[in-house]
């Protein structure tokens, strides 16, 4: 297996994770305030990353620092601007403007970075940015009337796509010219950091340390934050980062899989095209979107 092969399908499992873990944290929430939540779960994934990468860490140059620095604010923000932004608005429209993160990408990219875009690569996120739509837009909105009055929380959530977008593209940049090891420890611990200062100013946490909080915490913070960004900086080195993006588009699907396995929620014909769509786009572009010149290709180096 190649290694451009084996960092899609990582990204495709890291995903599963994500998205699988959502009936977990939303049963979790009833005993812990959600960014006290996240910043527990993002300090465990650092002392988890320090201890493995120690070696690695006691070598990290100051460049590595910075950009570390630089992708843990970008996390940090999406996360915050996230979760602030959901008590403002409806979750299907957090989930859509989230995703918008994907469209964002390329753009990033284009005039951030000068990449050029294969066709196909945007024809594939168009077509799964479509599949977003109708996966997470409630069918009485069938056009972007859902979208009509639009408050702080669908600007906060704005916000989260943006960070979102270039946090994936920086750690692209990052982990080939630094290594994933640092990247992936110095986003997570800043994000870690950042969070805890924001948790008395933005929330009155509480917590019950109940069986199920513990567990969300052990898995998403070990599984679903140690392992699965210390896999993305790895595999996005040999990834394109609009390639990352679609995968990561794949995460609302996994969780609309999860919550029929385990809550026996039925799908409906309109998620069900969503998630069709979604599938689609990203095999379209993982197809035919590394097709062409080499110049076309968005390789971050």
């Amino acid at each position: 297996m190649s290694r451009s092969l084996k960092a899609h399908v990582l990204l495709v499992i890291v995903t599963f994770i994500w998205g699988s873990t959502f009936v977990l944290i939303k049963n979790a929430l009833a005993d812990i305030t959600p960014l006290l939540f996240n910043a527990v779960r993002m300090t465990l994934a650092a002392v988890a990353l320090g201890l493995v990468y120690r070696k690695n860490l006691g070598r990290m140059s100051r460049p590595a620092f910075f950009a570390g620095l630089l992708t843990g604010l970008m996390m940090y923000a999406g996360y915050e601007f996230q979760t602030t932004g959901l008590k403002l608005t409806t979750p299907s429209k957090s989930a859509f403007l989230t995703g918008m993160s994907v469209v964002l990408v390329p753009f990033v990219l284009r005039f951030g970075w000068r990449r050029r875009i294969n066709r196909w690569t945007v024809f594939g996120v168009a077509v799964a940015f479509l599949g977003l739509f109708f996966l997470t837009v409630p069918a009485g909105a069938g056009t972007f009337s859902a979208f009509d009055s639009i408050n702080l929380g669908d600007l906060l959530t704005i916000g989260c796509a943006i960070c979102f977008a270039f946090q994936i593209v920086l750690v692209g940049i990052a982990s080939e010219r630094h290594g994933f090891e640092p990247i992936a420890f110095m986003q997570v611990a800043t994000s870690a950091v950042l969070m805890f200062v924001t948790v008395p100013i933005a929330e009155h946490a509480s917590v019950r340390w109940t069986p199920i909080v513990l567990w969300a915490i052990l898995i998403t913070g070990l599984l679903g934050t140690a392992a699965a960004f210390t896999v993305q900086a790895w595999a996005q080195q040999f990834t394109p980062a609009t390639h990352t993006a679609l995968i990561f588009l794949l995460e609302p699907v996994f969780a609309l899989a999860t919550s029929f396995v385990i809550l026996h929620e039925r799908l409906g014909v309109r998620a069900s095209l969503g998630a069709g769509l979604i599938l689609a786009g990203v095999i379209l572009s993982e197809l035919l979107g590394s097709q062409g010149h080499p110049a076309e290709e968005i390789r971050v180096s």
